[in-house]
């Protein structure tokens, strides 16, 4: 039987591929405060805004590729049983070739009805004004704002209570409820935290099986793969 491998990704893994992090931006998302693009209330004040903004977040989706530390991670599903649970909400993980993500911030690739959250649609292009869903209301970014639930926090705690083994990417551990996660896991699981600036957190603090490799992902995640796979 496969161990199993829960693999937590934010935003340093897609950086180095050319997709901008809110962090590195000094708070500001192409020049707009986060809470007027990445909430509710801002999307109730300005909707045009908002699917303009994210109109160019997809667009430049288009321009970027996977980068080595995406696909060093899909040579793990030879050997282990492997999750991605990402804070990202690209699709960088789906084209390195990764087959079973748990996306927790939503995905720039899907729109959704504002009346009924299961109409989920694939979307490659431009959302406007007036585009609606097929029961009549607008479409919105599936993507999880500020202030809203996260949907998939409950299956991602529940595959991270069962790993075995769990490789933290490019994230701050900062951010909850994802930052949490690692409470949940197996008392004795290992883990590896691949980060230039790693942040311990209680939860990471407490572990037992902790291996910090203060690197970006393109060379980081090459090494806790190779090390995994020679054993």
């Amino acid at each position: 039987m496969k161990q199993k491998i829960v693999v937590l990704t934010g935003a340093g893994i897609s950086a180095e591929s050319g997709i901008k992090t809110f962090r590195d931006a000094g708070g500001l998302w192409e020049g707009h405060d986060v809470m007027s693009v990445a909430s509710p209330q801002g999307w109730q004040k300005d909707m045009a805004l908002v699917l303009d903004f994210y109109n160019q977040r997809r667009a430049q989706l288009k321009e970027v590729e996977p980068n080595a530390g995406h696909k060093a991670l899909v040579e793990l599903e030879a050997t282990y049983d492997v999750i991605v649970v990402t804070q990202n909400v690209d699709d960088l993980h789906e084209r390195a070739g990764s087959s079973n993500i748990i996306h927790l911030h939503g995905e720039l690739t899907k729109v959704r009805s504002t009346v009924d959250e299961d109409l989920v649609q694939y979307c490659d292009g431009d959302i406007n004004v007036g585009d609606l869903c097929e029961k009549g209301s607008q479409l919105r970014p599936h993507i999880v704002w500020f202030g809203e639930m996260v949907p998939m926090l409950e299956k991602a705690v529940e595959v991270t209570s069962q790993a075995d083994i769990i490789i933290i990417i490019g994230t701050s551990m900062q951010v909850y409820p994802a930052a949490s996660l690692v409470g949940y896991s197996l008392a004795g699981a290992q883990i590896f935290y691949v980060d230039p600036r790693p942040t311990i957190n209680f939860e990471l603090s407490i572990s037992k099986n902790l291996t910090v490799i203060e690197e970006n992902a393109t060379t980081g995640v090459r090494k806790v793969v190779d090390e995994l796979l020679a054993k």
